[in-house]
């Protein structure tokens, strides 16, 4: 029953013929995700989706291919304790138990997580598209290179009542109050539009892009020397710590890992 509750859900959301945004191309000026030189990049047509993979989208992905992704290869994967405000390995935990198997499934219309790099690209493949590179997402989140605000939608992420993304509320790592509605990820889609006709570009999980960059600071001691970018944020992101949902900020993590924050989206040239 789960499972074609799993397979309805997915064929309500690829049925909507509005799952893509097109966005047309143009130059772009933007910051190096390694030195933070600046950069002026040409940017190509892109169909892009509107929302954030959701766990049905990629459950269809691992029916039909076998694909196992590297959580569950490595039997494990890292959380976020909200108890005690740590980081943990959690044995069992992967994209369809993000928080580990004595915590609830995740949900068929909130983004995937638990899934790295790796599985973002072999997924990529399933569907004949592409992760967005790291120019590529900053000109579709500033809505074709046209706006200069600090948010895909705006200039707020507070508005008549209500957050415009999911975020942290409180004080990270310490308390939460959700008072956006949310202690971990939201369904996809469910703070609405931006500028773009995108939803999630800031907010609820970061996003895996294509670009590697070597590790510094606290990363420089990484076994592995290449890291992939993420952009966009998530709902771990304390504005007053991190503020990744900005849309110039950036982290960035070893493309073997899967974590409970990160997630992904696609695009394809047009």
């Amino acid at each position: 029953m789960e499972r074609l509750l799993s397979l309805i859900l997915l064929l309500f959301l690829t049925g909507n013929n509005t799952r893509q945004v097109a966005i047309k191309g143009g130059t772009f000026h933007t910051t190096d995700p390694q030195n933070g030189q600046k950069l002026t990049v040409k940017i190509r047509d892109l169909d892009v989706d509107k929302y954030l993979v959701t766990v049905a989208e990629f459950e269809q992905f691992t029916q039909e291919t076998g694909y196992i992704t590297m959580a569950e290869r490595f039997g494990n994967s890292i959380i976020f304790d909200f108890k005690d405000g740590q980081w943990k390995l959690c044995d069992g935990a992967d994209f369809r138990y993000p928080f580990g198997p004595h915590q609830p499934k995740a949900v068929p219309d909130h983004p995937v997580t638990q899934v790295s790099w790796y599985d973002a690209i072999a997924y990529c493949q399933w569907r004949g598209r592409r992760l967005p590179t790291d120019a590529e997402w900053e000109y579709i989140a500033r809505n074709s290179g046209k706006s200069d605000y600090p948010y895909p939608w705006g200039s707020s992420d507070y508005k008549d009542g209500r957050y415009l993304a999911n975020s942290w509320q409180g004080s990270f790592p310490y308390y939460n109050t959700a008072a956006d509605g949310f202690l971990a990820t939201s369904p996809a889609g469910y703070f609405g539009e931006d500028l773009a006709g995108l939803t999630d570009m800031g907010g609820n999980v970061w996003q895996w892009c294509r670009d590697s960059v070597q590790p510094a600071g606290c990363n420089a001691e990484d076994d592995l020397s290449v890291r992939k970018v993420c952009r966009g944020g998530s709902f771990l992101c304390d504005k007053s710590v991190c503020h990744g949902y900005k849309i110039g900020n950036r982290t960035n993590s070893t493309p073997e890992s899967g974590m409970v924050h990160i997630g992904f989206r696609t695009v394809k040239d047009i």
